[in-house]
C-alpha cells in the first residue's frame, strides 16, 4: 500500500488528509481502527524511540505519547510491589511479562499525561501487555508485531474501534528528511546519532566523577527520551524509566521545573500516606488518578473539602503537610537528568537537586558553564558534557 487516506488533518476542518510514500510501500499495516493524523504521528515518533530504546538496553521498551511528545518511557524492568500497587497493576492474575512491565512503567510514570495516549512497544505484543492496555484509556498502539491472542484483546477494546498498527521492524527511512511550514519545504539531515556510546560520558567537568553502570544506563534512557521530545526538554530517569519530562517550553528553567514537578509527583504517590488512601471500592481509575494528583498538589482543600471528599473516599483522609512531603522527597535519590541542549545557569541545577538528581548529562557550551559547574560541585553532582544537541520539532 502507497497511501492511506485519513479522516481530517490536525483538525476536523483540515481535509484532504492522508500518509503517502513518495517511493516504496508504506511500512504499516493498520490490524483495526481507523487512526488519524495525530494517531499517526504519536506512532511514528514513539516506535522510533522505543526501537532505539531496545537498541541500546537490549531490554523491552514502551512508550506512552501524546500530542508528539512522550508522557513515559521505560524499560522492563521488574516491578517492586510499591510500582505495581501505584501504577495499578497489583490486581491481576497473570504473570507480568518484560514487555508489561516496559508498558506499565511508561503508562503508570505520569497517569493524568498519559490518559488517552498513544502506545509503542519495541517487540510484539503478548497478552500480557494486551491486558494491561485494555484497562486504560488509550487511543492506539503500534508495534512490530501481536500475539493471535494479543490481537483478538486489543480488538475487543473500545466497542472494537481501538488503532491497532503493525509496523515493519526492518523499515529504514530515507537519511534526508522534509517537512512543510507555509507551502515552503524544509529539507535536513535525519537525527540519526548514537546515544548508547560510553565517550558521551567521557568529558566530566565536575568534581564528583563517579558514574556507575546503572546511572550511564538511565543517562542513555533519558537522551534517547528527548530526541522525541517537543523542544526545550529535559527529562528525569530513575531504574529504568522516565519519572519526569518536561517538552516544548520556551525557557529551560520552565522546563526543568515542570519535569521536576511530576519526578515529585511520582515519589510522592509512593508515600504510605498517599497509596493508603481510603478510596470506595469501585471509583473509576481516572477520578482515582485525579483525586491522588489533587491531594498531592496544592489544591488539596479543594479535595478534602466537604461535599467533595464523599463520592471518592471512605472517609475523609488527613492532609499531607508540606513538612511530610518535604521529608518524603528527600528520600528519593540516584536520579538521574539529561536535557536537550545546554542548561543557561545553575538554577537549572537547583531545581533539579530538589528532585534527588545525582547524575546529569547535557550538551555543555554555555557562556555560564562554569557556573553550572560551581552549582554541580556545591551539590556533589556528576555532571558530563556529551557535546550532542537533541532539538527535535
Amino acid at each position: 500500500m502507497k497511501e492511506l487516506a485519513l479522516k481530517y488533518g490536525c483538525n476536523p476542518n483540515q481535509k484532504p488528509s492522508r500518509i503517502y510514500m513518495e517511493e516504496g510501500e508504506l511500512p504499516i499495516e493498520v490490524l483495526n481502527g481507523r487512526p488519524g493524523y495525530i494517531n499517526f504521528l504519536d506512532a511514528l515518533n514513539s516506535w522510533q524511540l522505543v526501537k532505539e530504546l531496545k537498541a541500546a538496553t537490549s531490554l523491552p521498551a514502551a512508550a506512552s505519547f501524546k500530542h508528539v511528545s512522550p508522557a513515559g518511557a521505560a524499560i522492563g524492568l521488574p516491578l517492586s510491589d510499591t510500582l505495581k500497587k501505584i501504577y495499578f497493576v497489583d490486581d491481576v492474575d497473570f504473570e507480568l511479562s518484560p514487555l508489561a512491565c516496559a508498558y506499565a512503567r511508561a503508562r503508570g510514570a505520569d497517569r493524568m499525561c498519559s490518559y488517552g495516549d498513544f502506545v509503542a512497544l519495541s517487540d510484539t505484543c503478548d497478552a500480557a501487555t494486551a491486558l494491561l492496555i485494555k484497562r486504560e484509556v488509550s487511543d492506539g498502539v503500534i508495534a512490530p508485531d501481536y500475539t493471535p491472542e494479543a490481537l483478538e484483546i486489543l480488538r475487543d477494546k473500545r466497542k472494537g474501534t481501538y488503532n491497532v498498527i503493525k509496523i515493519d521492524p526492518t523499515y529504514q527511512p530515507n537519511p534526508i528528511e522534509h517537512k512543510q511550514v507555509f507551502g515552503i519545504t524544509f529539507e535536513q539531515g535525519r537525527n540519526e546519532v548514537k546515544l548508547n556510546d560510553d565517550r558521551l560520558f567521557e568529558n566530566i567537568p565536575t568534581e564528583q566523577q563517579s558514574l556507575p553502570e546503572n546511572a550511564k544506563r538511565d543517562l542513555i534512557i533519558a537522551l534517547i527520551t528527548l530526541k522525541y521530545t517537543q523542544s526545550n526538554s529535559v527529562c528525569y530517569v530513575k531504574d529504568g524509566q522516565a519519572i519526569g519530562i518536561g517538552a516544548g517550553q520556551q525557557s529551560r528553567i520552565h522546563c526543568t521545573r515542570l519535569a521536576g514537578d511530576k519526578a515529585d509527583t511520582w515519589w510522592l504517590r509512593q508515600c504510605p500516606k498517599v497509596m493508603n488512601l481510603p478510596f470506595k471500592e469501585h471509583i473509576r481509575r481516572a477520578d482515582r488518578d485525579n483525586a491522588i494528583d489533587l491531594y498531592i498538589g496544592n489544591e488539596a482543600d479543594d479535595l478534602l473539602k466537604d461535599g467533595a471528599w464523599e463520592p471518592i473516599f471512605t472517609k475523609k483522609p488527613e492532609p499531607l503537610t508540606q513538612e511530610e512531603k518535604k521529608e518524603w522527597l528527600c528520600q528519593n535519590t540516584q536520579v538521574a537528568l539529561g536535557s536537550d541542549a545546554f542548561f543557561p545557569f545553575g538554577d537549572n541545577i537547583e531545581r533539579a537537586h530538589k528532585s534527588g538528581v545525582q547524575y546529569i548529562a547535557q550538551a555543555g557550551g554555555s557562556v555560564r558553564d562554569d557556573h553550572v559547574i560551581e552549582t554541580c560541585n556545591k551539590y556533589g553532582i556528576t555532571m558530563a558534557f556529551t557535546g550532542v544537541r537533541l532539538f527535535h520539532h
